[in-house]
């Protein structure tokens, strides 16, 4: 299966990017096709200017060559991930006008729909998981995530699997510390090791 995974943070040296590295280890060690996308290592502009407004009455719209290349980019994989930490309970800004620029009209939706059969969610959560979910959060960004975006964009399977205390709280000792992100790693590197399992048993 080709996948694309789609990476969002200003630093390669950073926890997301080493997430994001284990992640596309388990998907390759699992004889997938991988493509990543780094939209800060790429500059890509994540604001919606004219040129790539959604137009009502055309469908057909020529959007801008960044933007075709884009679509080019999505249509040749089969499934699709997004790594990103999770910013005021949201996306980040440039994962946002990713989605924005590039699932257009007349491409992810408005009579069309995105190709792909899987799409997960993986953010990475600074907080821990308890209080995530103490103001329901975790439901929220969840719905947001698999209804407002994959359901309506047409992709039939959808998974949210949040990566909790990035920050390691409460962890005092290194040895915990080290344990908690090693199981956070070997974690990761699973959901991409098993990424196309629920896909099979359609």
């Amino acid at each position: 299966m080709k996948v694309l995974t789609i990476v969002s943070h200003p630093r390669r040296e950073s926890l997301t990017f080493s997430v994001a590295d284990r992640f596309v280890q388990g998907l390759t060690d699992a004889g997938h096709e991988v493509e990543m996308a780094d939209l800060y290592g790429e500059e890509f502009h994540p604001l919606v200017f004219e040129q790539d407004e959604p137009d009502w009455d055309n469908p057909r719209k020529s959007y801008s060559a960044r933007v075709q290349a884009e679509m080019a980019r999505l249509k040749r994989n089969e499934g699709l991930a997004f790594i990103f930490p999770l910013w005021w309970y949201s996306l980040p800004a440039m994962t946002k006008g990713y989605i924005d620029r590039a699932w257009n009209y007349g491409f992810a939706y408005g009579g069309a729909h995105l190709p792909h059969q899987k799409v997960l969610w993986i953010p990475l959560v600074g907080e821990t998981e308890d209080s995530l979910k103490k103001r329901s959060f975790d439901t929220m960004i969840s719905h947001y995530l698999n209804v407002g975006l994959a359901g309506y964009t047409g992709i039939s399977q959808s998974e949210v699997a949040f990566l909790y205390n990035t920050l390691a709280e409460e962890l005092e000792s290194g040895d915990e510390i080290n344990k908690h992100y090693e199981s956070m790693f070997q974690r990761v590197y699973e959901l991409g090791y098993t990424y196309s399992d629920s896909l099979a048993h359609k």
